[in-house]
């Protein structure tokens, strides 16, 4: 008899939790899609390196995840209260005609595991289909061979989803018990003609809170925008983060008084259709929602700025890789002169010695002869071959900087200055420089320029050329030809990492500052496959001559087109993930407790409706409610993604990255679509509910 109330309560209300089924129905389907890669994977041709990405991408998702089923926990048991508040004076009358506790908890279990396998049956078969396209998604990114692609279900997967939210209904059955063990008879008959008092706030005190509160918020945008360079710590990117959660809470909690008593005060908008009841409905529960309404914001805050910044890492990352590997490989190699001191002082009858002898002898030959030696022919397998030299004089960071050295030092306290500076001769550089597509230079017999596109580092040297600082090398002085870095760069990256490589006139250096030679080069190879045989080659001769006969090195583009692409899909997956959870987590909660109000309020739409106020200015009313609702946390969290996404543009742009303009509307559009969403449904859900 219990199950067969449980399954009529549930049919029965069905339409009024669209929005709770359909949140579990959501979950379920993206928690399986984001644990479900992992097997999708396992059919896709990739190479071993790629395959060890897409494992450290699973890892770091499974770890994610458990972060995302407490988040979806507390949205169940936060859920399960507004299904018992929903149905108090339906507990009251079982009450009344004898019913015990007991049972009544027994008709919730009952209905609780009927939710949890209809959500779960139909959130894993969503699921299922969601991860096939995925797995396509995946596929591409890792440039895959799809002709293996079949359609496939996840046991893995889904035994995790089954375990993960199987604890989750069980704590909310415990939940339920304990809430129904807890209710009086006289509270669940009159709960729903309980109202929250309307406490009138001191507005003298709200507008000194409200400005206490702004002022926190401004100071915490100016330290993470205007007062960036400042924050040379990274545990003091926390003091702005605490500031704004403070913040957020004094600002809603003042707002909550403020509106009011400046709504009722417009008389022309007070009094206007029926504003007067919207102001009342929604002044009635404001004071109980600001926490609740804080935590959102910030949510919606994180997913914001998250979303944004990881797609544009991706996007970024993506278009640098394309300026800055327009080669296939660069080999490097360490010069005699740069080692010979270091192994002149060898014990000869040392173990090593015999390893030190080899590493001298091979110094002393070009990178072609090197590779030829260990059994790859450079003319059979490479093509457009470039050679060039990198130098070092002895001079260090700090000699460059001239007399804003102590300036420079002080301002930039985590940055080191000790190493040595390379150099470059002007027709070696001018030389790759044709080659990758960049500009040449020309000099004086006294000039000197520096290139680099790493933006942190060429701030600081700018410092310095601006000043006209001079160098000495080899008892000659040059002067800066230019007061600001050129863009260029040597070396095959997947990001801007070049921090500045001095270009100086060819007769400036000599043989004996050769700290290492480069060499780069395209392959004679016309398909995929050819390219990845010769990638196997490099791979097996680099495993036995590095730092063992050799200090021979490679970039390859392919190489770097993985690990930006690895990297790429990490941080967009959990960005994603997160992103999704946390948008469905404020739009369910604000929906939940609007649905909540409006079974709560619908004597009150029905007294107004006794009046004369027709359904459509009822509807526009509703409409209205729910807007501030939703609006009211999403305004301010605009606010906050603002500063928070011109700081992390400002982080980004150090790296060599690009604008987060583009991302941004991506993450507009799933705000709209996630969050409008909810909106939309429970509007309509609302009025369903009101209606007479």
């Amino acid at each position: 008899m219990l199950f067969k109330i449980s399954v009529k309560n549930i049919r029965k209300s069905f339409k009024d939790y669209a929005v709770y089924f359909f949140t579990l129905i959501l979950g379920v389907a993206v928690f399986y899609v984001f644990n479900a890669i992992d097997s999708q994977t396992v059919m896709l041709d990739v190479r071993k390196n790629v395959y060890d990405i897409i494992k450290l991408m699973n890892e770091m998702l499974s770890g994610v995840s458990v972060f995302v089923s407490c988040v979806l926990g507390f949205l169940i048991i936060y859920a399960s209260r507004f299904l018992i508040k929903r149905r108090n004076k339906e507990f009251g009358i079982y009450l009344t005609l004898g019913m015990s506790k007991r049972k009544i908890s027994a008709i919730l279990f009952f209905e609780t595991l009927l939710i949890g396998i209809v959500s779960l049956v139909v959130g894993l078969l969503l699921g299922t289909v969601l991860s096939q396209f995925m797995s396509i998604l995946v596929a591409n990114l890792f440039d895959a061979d799809m002709t293996k692609f079949k359609f496939t279900f996840s046991s893995k997967a889904c035994v995790k989803t089954l375990l993960y939210f199987t604890i989750m209904y069980l704590l909310v059955m415990v939940f339920n018990v304990v809430n129904i063990s807890r209710c009086k008879l006289i509270d669940l008959l009159n709960a729903g003609k309980k109202t929250e008092k309307v406490k009138m706030k001191n507005p003298v005190i709200c507008t000194i809170v409200f400005v206490i509160g702004v002022g926190i918020l401004s100071y915490a945008y100016w330290m993470v925008t205007a007062g960036f360079s400042n924050m040379d710590m990274a545990d003091k990117i926390i003091i702005p983060i605490a500031m704004g959660c403070v913040a957020t809470f004094l600002i809603f909690w003042s707002l909550s008084g403020l509106l009011i008593k400046i709504f009722t005060s417009i008389k022309s908008v007070y009094y206007k259709g029926v504003n007067s009841f919207v102001l009342r409905q929604f002044c009635s529960k404001i004071n109980t929602t600001v926490f609740s309404t804080t935590i959102i914001c910030l949510m919606l805050f994180i997913t914001i700025s998250v979303l944004s910044a990881a797609l544009s890492m991706k996007n970024s990352m993506s278009s640098d890789f394309k300026k800055m590997c327009p080669v296939d490989i660069q080999f490097t190699k360490i010069s005699y002169e740069a080692l010979k001191e270091a192994y002149a002082t060898a014990d000869k009858d040392s173990d090593d010695y015999e390893k030190t002898t080899k590493i001298l002898e091979d110094s002393k030959l070009s990178i072609s002869d090197t590779l030829k030696n260990n059994g790859f022919d450079v003319d059979e397998y490479l093509k457009n071959m470039t050679e060039y030299s990198v130098y070092q004089t002895g001079l260090e960071e700090m000699d460059t900087l001239g007399i804003l050295a102590d300036e420079i030092c002080e301002k930039y306290p985590m940055v080191s200055f000790l190493s040595s500076v390379n150099f470059m001769k002007l027709s070696d550089y001018n030389k790759i420089a044709t080659l990758y597509g960049n500009e040449t230079y020309s000099l004086g017999d006294n000039e000197y320029l520096i290139v680099a596109n790493f933006k942190t580092v060429a701030d600081i040297r700018n410092m310095a050329l601006k000043a006209g600082t001079k160098i000495d090398i080899n008892g000659k002085t040059y002067s800066p030809k230019y007061q600001e870095c050129k863009d260029g760069f040597i070396e095959l990256a997947s990001q801007h990492i070049n921090d500045g490589i001095f270009i100086v006139p060819d007769d400036a250096l000599t043989d004996s500052q050769l700290y290492k030679c480069g060499m780069t080069a395209d392959y004679k190879a016309d398909s995929k496959e050819e390219k990845y045989d010769i990638e196997n080659k490099l791979d097996d001769i680099s495993k036995n001559i590095f730092n063992q006969t050799s200090y021979l090195s490679y970039n390859s583009k392919i190489d770097l087109a993985e690990a930006s692409v690895g990297l790429g899909a990490l941080v967009t997956f959990i960005a994603l993930y997160l992103g999704i959870i946390f948008l469905i987590s404020s739009a369910a909660i604000l929906a939940l407790k609007e649905l909540s109000d409006s079974a709560d309020n619908r004597e009150r739409y029905g007294m107004i409706r006794k009046i004369g106020v027709d359904e459509k200015m009822i509807n526009m009313a509703l409409f209205k409610q729910i807007g501030i609702f939703f609006a009211f946390p999403l305004l301010l969290a605009i606010i906050h993604s603002v500063f928070g996404i011109k700081f992390i543009n400002l982080i980004l742009q150090t790296m060599g990255m690009s604008s987060m303009l583009a991302s941004v509307g991506i993450t507009f559009v799933f705000l709209v679509v996630i969050y409008g969403g909810y909106f939309i449904i429970t509007y309509l859900c609302s009025k369903s509910i009101i209606r007479p």
